[in-house]
Formats: structure tokens, C-alpha cells, sequence
């Protein structure tokens, strides 16, 4: 099994909201699309599934153009999705015919997924009477009642508390052993990085990074060094040219040349008889890799809108 996006573009007027978007998920695993608000994360996501028309370019799935209708694929969109005056119960079976499934497979799989994510309670509530997080809930067994071969998740951690997020985080684990294809979009990078193997970043509509996310941190080398110690250790730093990018009660963060200067300081603080708590010499994190690539152009774009940038 394989999905193959190629070169697909989505226009609004004279804007591009997607500009050649290309990238392949050729084995199981969690796959990250990544960008800052507005960047075309969501629109692409659309396309993809065909909701939204395309101006070119194609989507395959197994080397056949991609059909929602006839594939096993699961969709948690980011907006919630539910009809608010329905009940849930009469949802989720109006959800699982529209996959194809018959009552009995329907009836298991609902009871399932709503014992597992704990809503069971709710069945006969209408969706207007839930919390957001509740809401957030349903939406995801509504897309694992078909147990799909293709799940895309957008932003699916949203409005969730952290015991929820623990166990929405459970699931994908379940899920990526089921050898599940994945789709993510996340604004939360941590998350992201403990699941996903390939990213794309997008910014207005255009690829900015895109690969193995542990060989593109192996790239960048080990350059951050984080330091918490007992004592001030800012002159002997200063001694070994380096500076800090960042300095709170919790640690010192320094941006190294080479492994050699943090070396130099390790041994500075050890002569010292000062006491380390943290001493860790690290590669980027996909926070730090994600601000790089769009956060000079976000900081502009927020100078020019004399504010702050808008959603969408």
C-alpha cells in the first residue's frame, strides 16, 4: 500500500493555497503536515480527500486515484464536524453506513469506540449538549468505526485536557501497530515528534522542508546545549565564546559551533567543583526546526498587519 500526492495545486483568485504539493507515504507509520495557520495545511487535506477541486495534479492511493467512497479512509477534520441537534448514537450509524457497514459489524465497532474513548454515557445526548472535548471524542471513533486503512488526523489533540490527550495519543499508538497509513496536522510539535517519521512544513502554500524527520535533525548536528547547574556559569561560558539564546530558572540554552566548545565548558564547571543537574548536548527539536524554517516570515507577516496574524 502506498498514497502518492504529486504536484497538486489548489487556487483562490489569483492565490495559490497549495502550490505543488508533492510527497509520498510508501509503509505504515504517522506522516506530519506541518505549517503555521493559513499556510494551506487544512486545504490540502481537502484535496486530498477530494472534498475540495484541484487545478492539477493527482492523488493515488495504491496506484489508483484516490476514492473516499470506496476506500477504508477515516477523516477527523479540525472544525467539528457533527450535526448539533442529532442525536450521537443516530450519527455514528449515519457515519457508518455511509462507509458501507452493515448494522451488526456497526453496532460492534460503535460500542467499542465509545467504551474505549469512554462516551458511552452520551449516545442519546444531541452533539450541541457535549463539551468541545467530548465532541472531539465522537469525531475520532466516527473515524475509526470503518477501522480505515488511511486515518487523517487534523489537529485531533484540539480541546483536549491532558488526561484525554493521553489517551487520544493511545490510540495512534494502537493504530500505527495495526500498521495504519497517517496523516497528522498538528500545531502541537511534541506530539508530532514522538509519532511521525516523514514531515512537510508548508508556508503559503509551498513546501519549505520536507523528509525524514530524524535525518533532517541529524543535518543539523548536535548544536543545542541545554545547562542547569547550581552555580553561575555564564563567565566560564563567556571564557569558552559561547552565549545564551535563552536563560530561565529551569536551564541555560547555548547554540554551539562544535562539540568541542561544550566540551571545554563541561570541564570549565567540573574544575569549578560546581554541581550540574543538566548538562545535555542535543540535535534540534522539531519545535525549534519548525520556527526556524516559518517564523521569520510569520514575524514579518505580523509587522504588516500591524498585529497579529489572522486564522484560517
Amino acid at each position: 500500500m502506498s498514497l502518492c500526492v504529486d504536484s497538486i495545486k489548489k487556487k483562490y483568485g489569483d492565490y495559490y493555497a497549495v502550490n505543488q504539493l508533492t510527497f509520498a507515504i510508501e509503509r505504515p507509520g504517522v506522516f506530519a503536515l506541518l505549517g503555521t495557520n493559513g499556510a494551506g495545511k487544512t486545504t490540502a487535506i481537502r484535496v486530498i480527500l477530494g472534498m475540495l477541486a484541484k487545478e492539477s495534479g493527482t492523488v493515488t492511493w495504491n496506484d489508483r486515484p484516490l476514492n473516499v467512497v470506496n476506500e477504508r479512509v477515516g477523516y477527523l477534520a479540525e472544525e467539528r464536524g457533527l450535526y448539533p441537534k442529532y442525536k450521537i448514537i443516530e450519527q455514528m450509524h449515519y457515519f457508518a453506513r455511509l462507509k458501507g457497514m452493515n448494522k451488526r459489524d456497526a453496532v460492534r465497532s460503535i460500542d467499542y469506540w465509545f467504551g474505549r474513548l469512554g462516551v458511552d454515557e452520551y449516545r442519546k445526548k444531541r452533539a450541541e449538549q457535549l463539551s468541545k472535548g467530548n465532541q472531539q471524542k465522537i469525531q475520532l471513533a466516527a473515524a475509526l468505526v470503518s477501522d480505515p486503512e488511511l486515518l487523517i488526523l487534523d489537529e485531533p489533540m484540539s480541546g483536549l485536557d491532558p488526561v484525554n490527550t493521553d489517551l487520544f495519543k493511545s490510540i495512534i499508538t494502537e493504530q500505527i501497530k495495526k500498521d495504519k497509513f497517517i496523516i497528522m496536522s498538528s500545531h502541537q510539535m511534541s506530539t508530532v515528534e514522538e509519532f511521525c517519521e516523514g514531515i512537510v512544513i508548508m508556508n503559503r502554500g509551498n513546501i519549505v522542508l520536507q523528509g525524514d524527520l530524524n535525518q533532517i535533525k541529524k543535518g543539523y548536528g548536535r548544536v543545542n546545549l541545554s545547562v542547569k547547574a547550581d552555580s553561575n556559569i555564564l563567565p566560564l561560558a563567556a571564557e569558552c565564546g559561547l552565549y545564551p539564546i535563552s536563560h530561565t530558572p529551569k536551564q541555560i540554552e547555548f547554540k554551539v559551533d562544535n562539540e568541542a566548545k561544550a566540551g571545554e565548558l563541561l570541564k570549565k564547571i567540573v574544575a569549578a567543583n560546581i554541581t550540574l543537574v543538566r548538562f545535555e548536548l542535543r540535535e534540534p527539536s522539531l519545535h525549534e526546526i519548525f520556527v526556524e524554517k516559518v517564523g521569520g516570515d510569520l514575524s514579518e507577516a505580523v509587522k504588516a498587519t500591524g498585529g497579529g496574524a489572522n486564522e484560517n
